[in-house]
């Protein structure tokens, strides 16, 4: 087979030096994407990624199907503020979720509605929060996926728009004084005030007055200390007890602070350490009978709740209410306390399945067992603010549109609150959970759905491996497209993740890294040993640092992957920091700055290690024209040296540019041509046939 040329793309001798290691750098002048060449040369590979899919078999079959799926919408749990809830809902036709509101009477109303506010579907909400009394409602959107998330105030009962657009808000919890005149929030400096490159960092919380100039907002934390630092916020529901975290980037560990603020103004708290300079992570909640609970991973790597007295919040003083398990991580809990007995909900994943358990308030004493419909995943325990019964809950599997529960602690029942809106015909799929041995001798859980059957078939593999986050099941339009039409989907639960608590997402970062990529390696070959796939047929897909695991996997393993889909990826690890939030993911990799940080990252950065002549599998990175976070660039540089280096005509290296969305939210329209463009490339070089 031959292939059309790719698109020209010169080689520079660009060459730096670190620590006294040459490291070159022959495609630095594609990072620059305002450059004449770098525009032509990005024109010319969306024309050859339109050519290469308009002769793939199978997209529409695939597009057209992955468009039924996500027609189920979706619905989340209830937020409340006394007898007023707050929910979102996306129903089968609508682009994007829309908030809504309900009172005691029940009558819906909506309140943001990203196609009303911009009918391009370009925004998008990022974060919303009543006030205290549910009469005034913090929100922060985004357009065209920056992420950028300027805030806005409105009534509720109104919609009248009382505050905003506050800028430079992004990750800004809001966390509202009774009153709802006005609340903490986190904001970053203005540009003119932070050196050039940094406009992302320097965030500082504040206090601010609904209403007035954001020039009268009052400084509370911030001021000396680490820039790339970010801080949490939050105001126990009587108002008398703030706390306020910080982190420095994505470390898995912070600082924290409480402040009595019946005993001091609420602008000019007077903090108190919880904990500061300890590696673990900790948070508070003031509870409504006047103890301090306190969720803390320190001294147990799965997670325990505490209590201690607020004017005692110091480590000393707390004692275990709910223990660490030694098998199942502690996920979050709730209080309902309307009861002769009170009683906590605490929630867990054990091999990243949900479950809910049922202790007693006083003692923490394991009494019973809240009932989930299945094998999946709970997306957080919503309780009443001021007390009650009842609790609710998301849940999600991997047939089961995303859905509300309510749980009755009187009966000990549970029950369906609300179903996803829009009714879907879902394939016959089997999952199951199976084990493997890593390299080193390391057992690691994988999930695999497929259609009843046997022998090899198509398979994507998938994985992420990074940040603590887990790997849990839910309905995906695009994993039961694939397998419908008679693929397999993987799911591996890499180190790095936190399906196992803190020691499992510490054994794969910094300088362990290599072990995410050897899970990765290990899940490949047991799916191939077990006869699930063959390598001919095994298809690998990561996005983000998903797309970093991926992309090391090609250039460490290519005889074992016949494709890849690579998205948002980060793949230059020794520039990585200079570029998007990079400078606060250090914490994570590692800095090339540091003679044996640098050794680490160069000893798997995927840009660094493509090997001229060698038979790559088919790759396809996926980017994003607005992404804030992962800048890219690396795609960018990583398919013009894979074209360079690829020795097989067979495996083509696309590019597929996106613009006007970033690394998160988008609408259900474009999340359906991304996900039939990477199914439809992934089928083909795996040999999948609809």
């Amino acid at each position: 087979m031959t292939r059309t040329p790719y698109p020209n793309a010169r080689r520079d001798d660009v060459v730096d030096d670190y620590h006294g290691t040459p490291v070159p750098d022959p495609y630095r002048w594609l990072e620059d994407p305002d450059q004449p060449a770098v525009k032509e040369w990005l024109d010319a590979q969306s024309d050859l990624f339109g050519a290469e899919m308009a002769s793939a078999p199978g997209r529409d079959a695939f597009r057209d199907r992955v468009a039924e799926l996500v027609r189920s919408g979706s619905v989340g749990a209830p937020v409340w503020r006394g007898e007023r809830r707050f929910f979102t809902r996306r129903t089968a036709e609508q682009e994007h979720a829309v908030l809504y509101t309900a009172g005691p009477n029940g009558v819906e109303q909506a309140l943001l509605d990203p196609m009303a506010l911009d009918p391009s579907g370009l925004t998008t909400i990022d974060s919303w929060q009543p006030d205290k009394e549910g009469r005034r409602l913090a929100y922060q959107i985004s357009v065209g996926g920056d992420e950028e998330s300027r805030l806005h105030v409105i009534d509720v009962a109104s919609g009248e728009r009382l505050d905003g657009p506050i800028d430079r808000c992004r990750y800004s919890p809001i966390a509202w004084l009774p009153g709802g005149e006005a609340f903490y929030y986190v904001r970053r400096l203005a540009p003119g005030q932070v050196p050039e490159g940094e406009e992302q960092f320097h965030r500082r919380v504040y206090l601010h007055r609904v209403g007035a100039s954001t020039d009268e907002d009052v400084m509370i934390l911030g001021e000396g200390l680490e820039k790339t630092n970010y801080y949490g916020v939050a105001v126990s529901r009587d108002g008398r007890w703030l706390s306020i975290s910080a982190s420095r980037g994505t470390a898995p560990r912070n600082d924290l602070w409480a402040a009595d603020l019946s005993a001091s103004a609420i602008d000019a708290p007077a903090l108190v350490s919880v904990q500061q300079g300890v590696d673990a992570q900790t948070s508070l909640l003031f509870g409504r009978d006047g103890r301090l609970y306190v969720f803390t991973d320190r001294d147990a790597p799965r997670a325990r709740v505490c209590v201690t007295s607020p004017e005692t919040p110091a480590y000393e003083n707390w004692r275990d209410l709910i223990p660490e398990d030694p098998e199942a991580v502690m996920s979050d809990f709730a209080i309902l306390d309307d009861l002769d007995h009170p009683v906590m909900l605490v929630g867990w994943t054990r091999h990243a399945i949900s479950e809910i358990t049922v202790h007693d308030l006083a003692t923490g004493a394991k009494v019973g067992q809240v009932p989930t419909p299945g094998l999946g995943t709970i997306g957080g325990i919503h309780e009443r603010p001021e007390g009650g019964h009842e609790a609710w809950f998301a849940y999600t599997d991997h047939t089961t549109p995303t859905g509300v529960m309510r749980y009755d602690a009187r009966t000990g029942q549970t029950t369906l609150w609300e179903a996803s809106p829009g009714a879907v015909e879902v394939p016959e799929v089997t999952t199951e959970q199976v084990v493997y041995q890593s390299a080193d001798g390391t057992a690691v859980h994988m999930i695999v759905v497929s259609r009843p059957g046997d022998g090899p078939r198509p398979t994507i593999l998938y994985g992420y491996g990074g940040f603590g986050l887990s790997m849990t099941p839910g309905f995906s339009a695009s994993t039961l497209a694939w397998v419908e039409a008679g693929g397999v989907y993987a799911v591996a639960q890499l180190r790095g993740g936190g399906e196992q608590g803190e020691e499992w997402h510490r054994a794969g970062m910094l300088a362990h890294k290599q072990n995410v990529f050897d899970d990765l390696h290990a899940a490949a070959e047991h799916l191939i040993a077990t006869g699930v796939t063959t390598p001919e047929q095994l298809a690998i897909s990561g996005g983000s640092n998903g797309g970093l695991l991926v992309g090391a996997a090609l250039t460490q393993r290519p005889e074992l992957y016949a494709a890849v889909a690579c998205a948002a990826p980060l793949l230059d690890m020794v520039r990585y920091e200079k570029f998007g939030l990079g400078a606060t993911w250090n914490v994570e990799y590692g800095s090339a700055d540091d003679p044996e940080q640098f050794g680490w990252l160069r000893g798997y950065s995927p840009y660094h290690h493509v090997r001229e002549g060698v038979r790559y599998p088919a790759t396809l990175f996926l980017v994003f024209g607005s992404d804030t976070r992962v800048h890219p660039l690396h795609a960018w540089k990583m398919c013009a040296a894979l074209q360079h280096a690829q020795a097989a005509d067979d495996r083509p290296i696309l590019l597929r540019n996106e613009s006007e969305v970033g690394h998160g939210a988008r609408a259900v329209s474009r999340s359906v041509e991304l996900a039939a463009d990477q199914l439809t490339f992934l089928a083909r070089h795996t040999g999948l046939t609809r």
